[in-house]
C-alpha cells in the first residue's frame, strides 16, 4: 500500500501482543493524554504505565462494545463508499521512529491508489460531535486520526460513528502540517521524558489520583511529615468541594425539576444535561461534555 510507515504486525487489540507492540512507543488513543487532553488518560498516568509502575489500563464496558461493534460500523461505512476499498490495517510505526506507533481500525485505498484512514468509534451521546460531515469531533479523537495521518503520510482520515446505538454519522479530518508536527515533538519529548526518568508533575486527572493511590504497595505504621503549603492546599480543597457539592446538588435539582418527567435538559439547540431512569424514577442527571455557555 502507498505508505512508508513500517509495519509492525498484526494484533488483536488488547492482546498481550498489541500491548507488547505498543509498550515501547506512543500509540493513537495515548497522544492525546501526552497533550493533557484525555479525558480517560492522563500524562502522568500514561508515564507511569510505559515506565511498567503500574498495569495497563483495564478494559471498561465501553471499550468492550466498541471493539464488539468496530465491524459493524466499519461494515456501514464500506457500504456508504462502494468507491473505496476497505481493508484491514496492522501496527505500523513512522518512518524512523519506531516510538510513534499507529494500529488504526481500517484503510481505505481510494480509485486514485491513496490512502484514507477509517476509525469506527460508537459513542452514547453526540454532546461532543459536530454536524455530520464536518471535522467537528472530540479534540482527543482528532489527536488520535492525527497520529495517524502523519506517520502513515496519509492526508485524511474518516471517522464512522455509531451514536445511542441507532445513528450514524461520519466525520472527515484534515490535519495541517503544523498540527502533525505539534503531535511529534509532543511525542519526541514525552519519549525523552522516560529515558531521563523525569516524572510528570500531578494534575487533577481522575487517571493521576488512581495511580498515586496505585503505587504504594503495603503499610507501615509511621508519621510521614507533609509541607504547611500541601496542608493548605488540602484542607482548602476540602472547603471547596463541600461548597460546590452544595451548590451543584441545588443546581441539578432546578434543572430536574424544570425536566420533570423528560430526558434531556437544553439550552438553545445545545444540551445541557441527561436525565437517566431505573425503575421510572429518576436514577442520575449526567451533564452534557461540551459545557460551553457560548
Amino acid at each position: 500500500m502507498p505508505t512508508t510507515a513500517e509495519l509492525i504486525g498484526h494484533f488483536e487489540p488488547g492482546s498481550t501482543e498489541w500491548h507488547a507492540a505498543r509498550a515501547q512507543g506512543i500509540g493513537g488513543s495515548e497522544i492525546a493524554a501526552v497533550l493533557g487532553l484525555s479525558p480517560y488518560e492522563s500524562r502522568f498516568s500514561l508515564w507511569h504505565r510505559k515506565k511498567s509502575l503500574v498495569g495497563p489500563v483495564e478494559q471498561s464496558d465501553v471499550m468492550e462494545w466498541g471493539h464488539r461493534l468496530e465491524d459493524a460500523i466499519v461494515g456501514k461505512y464500506a457500504e456508504e463508499h462502494p468507491e473505496q476499498t476497505v481493508v484491514p490495517a496492522g501496527t505500523y510505526h513512522a518512518p524512523g521512529k519506531p516510538w510513534w506507533i499507529v494500529n488504526p481500525d481500517r484503510l481505505a485505498i481510494n480509485p486514485d491508489g491513496t490512502l484514507d484512514v477509517v476509525e469506527a468509534k460508537n459513542q452514547r451521546m453526540a454532546d461532543e460531535w459536530g454536524e455530520p460531515g464536518t471535522d467537528q469531533v472530540p479534540i482527543w479523537y482528532r489527536c488520535q486520526v492525527a497520529w495517524y495521518c502523519g506517520a502513515l503520510a496519509v492526508r485524511r482520515a474518516r471517522l464512522a460513528v455509531l451514536i445511542g446505538g441507532s445513528e450514524y454519522h461520519e466525520y472527515i479530518v484534515e490535519p495541517t502540517a503544523a498540527e502533525i508536527q505539534t503531535l511529534a515533538d509532543a511525542g519526541a519529548e514525552f519519549m525523552r521524558t522516560l529515558h531521563a526518568d523525569e516524572r510528570p508533575d500531578i494534575d487533577g486527572h481522575s487517571a493521576t489520583y488512581q495511580v498515586v493511590k496505585t503505587l504504594p504497595d503495603g503499610l507501615e505504621d509511621i508519621d510521614i511529615p507533609v509541607t504547611e503549603v500541601d496542608r493548605d492546599r488540602y484542607f482548602a480543597a476540602l472547603a471547596a468541594f463541600t461548597e460546590a457539592e452544595t451548590e451543584k446538588r441545588a443546581a441539578a435539582a432546578l434543572l430536574l425539576d424544570q425536566i420533570g418527567n423528560g430526558r434531556r435538559a437544553i439550552c438553545g439547540d445545545r444540551t445541557v444535561a441527561t436525565r437517566t431512569v431505573r425503575n421510572g424514577k429518576t436514577y442520575s442527571l449526567q451533564p452534557a461534555r461540551n459545557r460551553s455557555t457560548t
